[in-house]
């Protein structure tokens, strides 16, 4: 019979013994404490002992092992008792069979059904950069400490939402190595209504006691307010000595006196490297379709920051001090165009939201800055002035230059590239973690194709996140590839590559809709290219105009 480890109610550690005074099985010989990336590189991470960290909106619990011990259990079928609810079961996991390793388990439920899963863990040597969850810089062998970084992942699986987890077991897969497993809760009274994707870790500043403000467009609105602040990428923990919310009136000056947001009751928060920050709920009455200052204060100096690149929306950096409570424009003396750290804001109730996966045509590429005339915005717009379909929360995660099968930034360390890791690598941070997400559209491909990646390619890439996201229960949506004849890279080879991308998005109903972008845009005397008035004049990007007409084309039923 498996050994069953008891653990806590939500959050689960494994503590590394299945039996008192026993390791699990090879543990000590395949990944042993001295074998594992020195403890003072998790330290200096923030992955501190017995610390509580936020990945993915799971709460995971980093093992507290006295020096010498092991940390982690091998996955041997154990049966690990946990109680839960919620839409995902995350693992704290890496593998070291030198290539990623697959298993199946269990998950048993509180009114005794059952359901299986499979887990894939990648190699915590080789696996990749762009979906780990840390990456630390040394590796301690038998044959002594090696500069090479070491991997962490967090892997996370379906669950029935509506039952509650009773226990679950592992996979019969030794080269699994579980630190810690949570049910990752639901978002339960809260709805998405602004968002951006952390495009890559860039040189800032640097900032040394500065207080950055982000002007953020809401789509839903709610008398509750949380925000979300992610350290994705990093390899230091950063720290918000304060952060406060006010509706904006013009450039970065507050209708009313900002209002003090808190984490666990404290006016800051330190987030450790690769995982997030949410802030209390606070009442604080948001208006839909308007301007929110989120402002947040960096004590010490910060020189590298996930940002994303491409704000379509100028924000703003003050001189030194704390400024997060100043309704005054006057302290913030420098803009600032991309977003820094600051990954989401979520209001209290609402139906859920919308997520858009996408590229620079999502982003806002080419539209007018500060005017909010995204595709995604224009949408959440149509969305709030109807009554036939509920008024969902509109999330913006296009990335300028993002693929669906290459990545861009490599996922680890200081880079220039800002076209963020692919969008399966991204898919469950960005979609699968998003607050009481209903539906998402996918609209990607382009940049595949002009970088040389087959149709056949783009169409497996495509088919992975349908299947993905149906598996959690999202409603999964594609919009069909515009034409971007005329654009330099935009060759007669691509051409023919996007008609085959498109004509497996209408015709296989794999999604479980279609928006067709392309038959909107097209020129009819050359369906090649986009139409004149719709083209910003790069022929790759739609204008405000063409923006539009991509939101004013979708059938807001499929939503």
């Amino acid at each position: 019979m498996p050994r069953r480890v008891r653990c806590g109610a939500v959050v689960l550690v494994l503590c590394a013994a299945l039996a008192p005074g026993r390791a699990a099985a090879g543990a000590e010989r395949v990944l042993p404490a001295r074998a594992l990336p020195l403890a003072r590189d998790l330290a200096a991470a923030g992955w501190t002992p017995g610390r509580t960290l936020t990945v993915q909106a799971t709460a995971l619990t980093w093992p507290d092992r006295q020096a010498g011990t092991p940390d982690n259990v091998r996955a041997a079928g154990q049966d690990v008792q946990v109680r839960g609810r919620g839409n995902a079961l995350a693992f704290l996991a890496t593998g070291t069979d030198g290539e990623t390793v697959e298993g199946s388990g269990t998950v048993t439920y509180g009114d005794g059904s059952s359901s299986g899963y499979r887990s894939a863990v990648p190699d915590w040597r080789r696996g990749p950069l762009a979906t780990k969850a840390v990456t630390l810089p040394h590796v301690n062998t038998p044959e002594g400490q090696l500069t090479e970084r070491a991997r962490l992942y967090v892997v996370t699986v379906p669950l029935d939402p509506d039952r509650e987890v009773a226990s679950v077991r592992l996979p019969q897969a030794p080269g699994i190595h579980v630190f810690a497993l949570s049910v990752r809760a639901k978002a339960v009274g809260w709805s998405g209504s602004w968002a951006a994707a952390s495009s890559g870790l860039l040189a800032v500043g640097p900032w040394t006691d500065r207080t950055l403000r982000l002007v953020v467009h809401t789509s839903a609105g709610g008398h509750r307010v949380r925000l979300r602040f992610d350290n994705t990428f990093a390899a230091v923990p950063v720290r918000i000595g304060a952060a406060s919310v006010a509706v904006r009136t013009v450039g970065a000056a507050a209708r009313e006196r900002p209002v003090a947001v808190t984490f666990a009751k404290a006016l800051g928060v330190e987030i450790p490297a690769g995982a997030q920050a949410f802030s209390d709920p606070l009442g604080f009455a948001v208006p839909a379709g308007a301007d929110l200052l989120v402002s947040f204060h960096l004590p010490g100096t910060v020189t590298a920051a996930p940002v994303h690149r491409l704000g379509a929306q100028r924000s703003y950096v003050s001189g030194p001090g704390d400024h997060t409570a100043d309704g005054s424009a006057t302290p913030y003396t420098s803009v600032l165009t991309s977003r820094p750290l600051l990954t989401g804001v979520e209001v209290g109730g609402g139906p859920g939201s919308v997520v858009v996966l996408g590229d620079s045509i999502t982003d806002g590429t080419r539209s007018t800055t500060d005017a909010d005339r995204r595709w995604p915005d224009v949408l959440a717009a149509r969305l709030r002035e109807q009554g036939a379909v509920p008024h969902h929360g509109v999330l913006n995660q296009g990335i300028s230059g993002n693929r669906v099968v290459l990545d861009g930034y490599p996922g680890d360390g200081v880079s220039t590239v800002t076209q963020g890791v692919s969008a399966l690598s991204r898919f469950d941070r960005d979609v699968l973690a998003q607050a009481s997400v209903r539906t998402a559209v996918v609209f990607e491909g382009v940049n595949d194709l002009r970088s040389g990646v087959s149709a056949r390619e783009v169409v497996a890439g495509l088919r992975e996140l349908a299947e993905r996201g149906r598996a959690r229960g999202l409603r999964m949506l594609a919009a069909t590839i515009l034409p971007c004849g005329g654009e330099a890279r935009c060759t007669a080879a691509v051409e023919a590559e996007r008609l085959a991308v498109n004509s497996w998005i209408r015709d296989t109903g794999v999604f479980d809709g279609v928006l067709d972008f392309d038959g909107v845009v097209r020129d009819p005397a050359r369906p090649e290219r986009m139409r004149a008035g719709y083209d910003s004049g790069d022929h790759l990007h739609p204008g405000d105009a063409g923006l539009a007409a991509l939101a004013e084309s979708v059938d807001l039923a499929l939503l």
